[in-house]
């Protein structure tokens, strides 16, 4: 059963779409073969004729013409066949290769978004990228392979049986040796290989972070500690790979050695050479024994290669099928659509990777349509984690989260994303324009709703500034732009799709004061009349919300305004507490404070957005 599993999830599933294009690809190879084993039979045959006149070889009697015209036929319909064999191949590759990328990216789309969080960009790199590469290679490169070295053996074997059957066993002898050795040298490379794979994933990881992390590495760094995960991938990978070479090293080299044309080439020589002086063989017989002999060891050798290129190929279309295996969200039977946009948290629980460490532990709360609540706590409270499972990032471990009274699990996906916007601390541009990258929030929005979507961001003058406008290239995740500049550019998103219920995380927290003004004005705008979860560390700007929500280790503790808070002495007081004596924090006092002031009281609060 295991064993049935694994086939259906193995290389030949994988390929399986393109099966026309590989059985054709593969039968044109194996016609080329046997049209290569023939031409060789004739050349034998003209070269006979040359040096004995007309004569017989395998029951052929042919004068030299007739032999120079149908191996010339011959050879121009192996280039022909040989050509298509690889046309077939390479159609097939590229199209294994479109529909396995459209495959995966359609599956990716699907499952949590938790998911490509957690996994990192250099496990799912390997696998759109690399491993759809290897198959793609295999397919356009290994198929034609497989029918020319399959058959051709075979084909040979049979013509110096039918010349001599002694040559034919000495040929055998000598290819048998080899395969053993070959085989004595890759037996045990399964384990060998998944070692080797992991220590590259591991340097894709390893080099997309020492990359990302460029400009830390050149203000605090010279390199030799940031790099130090780096280097440790490359140590892995140098030792898996050299262990792996010197485990099949000198088997291998002997192996490859006796594999080579020369070996047999040398022993079917001296045993032609012995039957010719014996007159028990022809000269012409001599000639094709021997140029066969040397095609015979040339083709066999690529079989061996193919071992490890399907072994290769094989880890890559398991890693695939995985893949395209990973859970999607589940999707109601009949979609709900809410009538209301008041949001509830109802007993909700939740473990990432469900593991026995809980990220929520039970949280209750309502944040009642067209108001606005703020989570508050310390790192590692929870409250980003709230904010990911409402856009079902990840479902909720227990318990429910419900969208004007129907759980989210409920909603189509389309709905719930055309009801809820998010503008995260962690602002991502595509390399695009600006434009472009505020119109992805709605894709057939007009020039002139983009423009509005603009303005109420703030961020309009400051395009319209710029030499080509909104036609400006954000560069690569908008590294043309500051922080405060991009986070406006989100902000136009949401404002652009003009959902009832807007999150924000964090979304003035790497802005200077002077874009957090025009962010704070920017958010003012987005939040009118919507429903509204706010989550920040700068308590000033929560102020006068209409509920504060603090939570503690996964758990929502307390409950109320800014002013009741403050009132319970608790969870929100002491974080009141600390963010006013680091407001009030400079080079010269640190934050000391007379005893008898009133701590809940900043003069340095910032104007409130909300």
């Amino acid at each position: 059963m295991a064993k049935s599993k694994q086939n259906k999830k193995g290389l030949w599933a994988i390929t399986k779409p393109v099966n026309k294009y590989i059985t054709g690809s593969m039968l044109l190879a194996m016609l080329q073969g046997v049209l290569m084993i023939l031409g060789i039979v004739l050349l034998a045959n003209i070269i006979g004729i040359i040096l004995e006149g007309e004569l017989q070889l395998l029951g052929l009697s042919l004068n030299f013409r007739q032999s120079f015209w149908l191996f010339t036929a011959v050879i121009i319909i192996t280039f022909i066949i040989r050509y298509y064999s690889f046309i077939f191949s390479h159609l097939g590759a590229f199209k294994l290769e479109t529909i396995l990328r459209k495959n995966l990216t359609s599956r990716l789309a699907e499952v949590p978004l938790g998911y490509v969080i957690t996994t990192g960009t250099g496990s799912l790199k390997k696998v759109i990228l690399d491993d759809i590469k290897s198959l793609h290679i295999f397919v356009a490169d290994s198929i034609p392979m497989i029918g020319k070295s399959a058959i051709t053996p075979i084909i040979s074997l049979i013509i110096m049986f039918a010349i001599d059957w002694r040559i034919a066993l000495v040929a055998i002898g000598v290819l048998i040796l080899g395969v053993i050795l070959m085989y004595s040298a890759t037996k045990d490379d399964a384990e060998h290989r998944q070692k080797y794979e992991q220590s590259q994933a591991g340097i894709n990881k390893a080099v997309i972070e020492f990359v990302q992390a460029m400009p830390v590495v050149r203000i605090f760094d010279d390199g030799s500690t940031s790099s130090k995960r780096y280097n440790a991938a490359l140590e892995r990978y140098k030792h898996y790979t050299k262990t792996w070479i010197n485990l099949t090293a000198i088997p291998g080299k002997i192996a490859l050695i006796i594999l080579s044309p020369l070996p047999t080439l040398l022993a079917v020589t001296g045993v032609s050479i012995l039957l010719v002086l014996s007159n028990q063989l022809s000269l012409s017989g001599f000639i094709a024994a021997v140029m066969i002999s040397t095609g015979l060891a040339e083709v066999l050798m690529p079989l061996m290669w193919f071992n490890k290129a399907l072994k290769k190929a094989h880890a890559s279309a398991v890693r695939i099928h995985e893949t395209n295996e990973l859970p999607v969200l589940a999707k109601p039977k009949v979609a709900k659509v809410p009538s209301s946009y008041d949001i509830t948290f109802k007993n909700v629980s939740f473990s990432y990777n469900n593991n026995h460490i809980q990220a929520l532990k039970n949280v209750n709360f309502t944040v009642s349509e067209k108001t606005t609540a703020a989570l508050v706590g310390p790192s590692g409270a929870g409250k980003s984690t709230v904010a990911r499972l409402i856009p079902r990032f990840w479902d909720v471990t227990e318990g429910a989260i419900c969208l004007g009274g129907v759980d989210i699990r409920d909603m189509d996906t389309n709905i719930l994303m055309d009801t809820v916007s998010f503008v995260f601390q962690e602002a991502f541009l595509f390399n695009d324009t600006l434009a472009a990258n505020i119109r992805i929030a709605k894709m057939n929005a007009a020039d002139d709703e983009i423009i509005k979507a603009a303005k109420a961001a703030q961020i309009h003058d400051f395009i319209m500034g710029l030499p080509d406008g909104y036609e400006t290239m954000a560069g690569d995740r908008g590294v043309n732009l500051s922080g405060g500049q991009k986070q406006r550019i989100t902000i136009a998103r949401a404002m652009l799709r003009d959902t009832p219920v807007i999150v924000l995380d964090e979304a003035t927290a790497f802005a200077d004061p002077e874009n957090e003004e025009e962010i704070v004005k920017a958010l003012a705008n987005l939040m009118r009349d919507k429903t509204v979860i706010v989550i920040a560390h700068k308590l000033a700007t929560i102020k006068d919300v209409d509920q504060i929500i603090a939570f503690e280790k996964g758990e929502a503790k307390e409950f109320g305004t800014h002013d009741e808070l403050l009132a319970l002495g608790g969870t929100y007081a002491s974080l009141w507490r600390n963010y006013t004596l680091a407001q009030n924090w400079n080079v010269h006092h640190k934050g000391v404070q007379d005893e008898k002031e009133n701590v809940y009281t900043s003069e340095a609060a910032l104007s409130t957005y909300c």
